[in-house]
């Protein structure tokens, strides 16, 4: 036997000792047998695909941190054992356990805080520099936080009791963005002050308030210290600023603590009675349309210088028209290029008399510098270029936009025109307002316009003067938009749509005269069923009875199985024109002489 050989162990004694060192946390317990070259390390079900986060720091997420827990060490096992066996703390081994709360509830804290039920008013000025907000480690929209974090704050503002009338959003550093789920969660805001934020123009007020019918019940708004405000007085459109947010928020009364003119808005009012209103029955405006209105001037010298100089230049040579213009005169178009209600009505635009309208394209125009402020907003740099200043600019624009024809020596109802003196710095002026109609030269089409010039006597010795013209032009502001007939400016009454088909007077004998005028004539149960239409409607009639020949009732049906659009019901009268004879013949139209269709 070797001198270094041990003595024997004690039976059972391994067992002892490894029973010793596993209590003790030496040694780890008996597992199975496992492959190491397995490459899925994550158990049974593998590491879970996504990881949410990788931080080993304590957080509002990690209930519990203990320090050395995941280490594979002896001394780590041994922390893990004691701490499995005791109570946090007991052992004197650091334990970290969070107190930090979620996010969801720090905000809460933060909007109650901030919430003064009394006033309904909730303070969420300023919202990087609260105490709480830094305590909490939060991120702000506006200063970190998203949209999404926006939208928490607002479902938690629309949770308070009572509910939330006045906000305030100001010194935030906020953009149209961060504001999309306001109209969410606050519909009912009354007072909303976003002052000192950085909303730049009006497609973020869009992004606020996508409809007109949301934030209906907004009465005040501030948006004083934002670009949109603040770029727009300084380049001189204020008002273009205050229209755009007036025209999105219809219900506003006080807008940037100015108030707003009660113009009637589509906004929705409280009833004081629940009594039926009786809606007014005339049939006729009070006053009648008048003609033309000149004043102040010989009107043979103004026809004279609008037509047989102005407009023949304008429409053949127009660069004749550089010394027509004042050295400082300013000019500008808009085309509008939606169609008249009633011209719609009427069909215009589809009519077999004008079959150019189809042919007309208003891209020219619109890429031409349209001063349309409805469509380039209010972007100064665009309402800067579209206001053409001096005669030599002015005439520059006119020679690129589209070649006309103004019949102005055809039927003079075609035109309507009034001036009158109007003041101009030391001087007096003449405003001119003339309405009519012109051709389009390249497609044949008609266009109706509006034009309003002010114009001065041309000085003596002037370049105007010594080239013939004895006024000039100062200012001229054109409108050109879709065809409307001249029986818009037609003098005489001017007819409405009656409420009551009944109802019966001088407006409606009247209006049944003008209307019959122009058809074959009727039997008295066509007049009575022509009469009993809504006048859009029976101008419709008429024009179909005209155009077919049709009596009143298989107008009508014609039109309602049309969807009443008088180019498509005209249409596909005349796309099924067969001869008929005998007595659905005798029924269906006016006359007796033989007519196909």
């Amino acid at each position: 036997m070797s001198v270094f050989s041990s003595p024997a162990p004690a039976p059972g004694s391994k067992a002892i000792a490894a029973n010793a060192l596993r209590s003790a946390g030496l040694i780890d317990r008996d597992a199975p047998m496992r492959d190491i070259s397995d490459s899925n390390p994550g158990g049974r079900k593998g590491r879970h695909s996504i990881r949410l986060s990788t931080s080993t720091h304590a957080g509002p997420s990690d209930p519990l941190a203990i320090r050395g827990a995941a280490r594979p060490s002896i001394t780590g096992r041994i922390r893990r054992n004691a701490i499995s066996n005791s109570t946090p703390g007991s052992s004197g081994i650091p334990v970290r356990v969070s107190t930090k709360p979620k996010a969801v509830d720090a905000w809460r804290e933060f909007v109650n805080k901030r919430y003064n039920p009394e006033t309904k008013y909730l303070n969420l000025d300023s919202m990087i520099d609260d105490e709480m907000v830094k305590k909490y480690n939060l991120t702000p929209p506006g200063h970190g936080g998203t949209a999404r974090d926006a939208a928490v704050i607002f479902k938690l503002a629309s949770q308070l009791k009572p509910e939330v009338q006045s906000l305030s959003l100001a010194n935030n550093n906020l953009t149209g963005v961060l504001l999309t789920q306001l109209p969410r969660y606050l519909p009912k805001i009354v007072n909303l002050s976003l002052h000192n934020n950085k909303i730049r123009d009006k497609k973020e007020i869009h992004m606020i308030v996508p409809r007109k019918d949301k934030m209906i019940h907004l009465r005040e708004l501030v948006l004083t210290g934002n670009p949109i405000r603040e770029q727009s007085y300084k380049n001189g459109i204020g008002e273009v600023y205050r229209a755009d947010i007036i025209r999105r928020f219809s219900s506003l009364e006080v807008l940037d603590q100015q108030p707003i003119a009660q113009i009637s808005f589509d906004a929705p009012q409280s009833s004081s009675s629940n009594m039926p209103v009786e809606k007014p029955n005339a049939t006729t405006f009070p006053f009648d349309m008048n003609p033309s209105f000149v004043t102040g001037v010989v009107p043979f010298l103004l026809t004279t210088s609008l037509s047989s100089s102005f407009f023949n230049a304008f429409d053949s040579q127009r660069e004749a028209l550089i010394h027509a213009y004042h050295p400082s005169a300013t000019f500008s178009f808009s085309a509008n290029t939606s169609i008249p209600a009633r011209a719609r009505l009427v069909g215009f635009h589809s009519s077999r008399d004008m079959p150019n309208q189809r042919k007309l394209d208003w891209r020219i125009w619109l890429d031409s510098g349209s001063r349309n402020l409805n469509r380039i907003g209010t972007d100064p740099k665009k309402i800067k270029e579209d206001l053409h200043v001096g005669n030599e600019k002015i005439v520059k624009a006119l020679k690129g936009l589209p070649g006309t024809r103004h019949e102005i020596g055809g039927p003079a109802e075609r035109f309507s025109i009034d001036a009158f003196p109007v003041p101009h710095g030391q001087t007096t002026g003449l405003l001119v307002i003339l309405h009519g109609q012109f051709t389009e030269a390249a497609t044949g089409g008609v266009r109706s316009f509006d034009r309003t010039f002010i114009l001065l006597p041309a000085e003596e010795g002037s370049a105007s003067k010594l080239n013939g013209w004895d006024i000039v032009i100062i200012s001229d502001q054109w409108i050109i938009r879709s065809y409307s007939s001249h029986e818009a400016w037609k003098p005489g009454p001017l007819l409405v749509q009656a409420v009551s088909p009944a109802s019966s007077g001088v407006g409606s004998s009247l209006q049944q005269q003008q209307l019959q005028a122009s058809i074959p004539p009727l039997q008295p149960d066509q007049q009575a069923m022509l009469a009993s239409l809504p006048e859009p409607q029976r101008n419709l009639v008429v024009e179909v009875i005209k155009q077919t020949n049709l009596n009143v009732k298989f107008a009508i049906d014609c039109l309602t199985g049309n969807g009443w659009d008088l180019g498509r019901a005209v249409a596909n009268f005349n796309e099924v024109k067969v001869c008929w004879q005998g007595l659905f013949y005798l029924q269906s139209f006016v006359l007796t002489i033989p007519f196909c269709f």
